[in-house]
């Protein structure tokens, strides 16, 4: 597991990436923790964002919070 500081640059990385994606429409490319490169097409942006929301609870874990968590509503 990498560290919060790590974690925290990947996922800004990851969330500039899904945004040059979703709005550019043009493949981006990204360097996943392991060294090795990923490139994504606009067909894989729930892929992308799955990598984002991974890194997001990664980053939970690493701070020693439990993530998100639902919400009740009651009325």
């Amino acid at each position: 597991m990498s560290d919060i500081a790590t974690l925290n640059a990947r996922l800004a990385e990851a969330e500039a990436a899904l945004h040059a994606l979703l709005t550019a429409r043009k493949p981006v490319t990204l360097r996943k923790a392991d060294g090795s490169t990923v490139t994504y097409q606009l067909a894989q942006g729930k892929e992308l964002q799955a990598y984002v929301s991974d890194l997001k609870a990664q980053i939970a874990v690493a701070g020693g919070g439990r993530g998100r968590r639902a919400i009740g509503v009651s009325f």
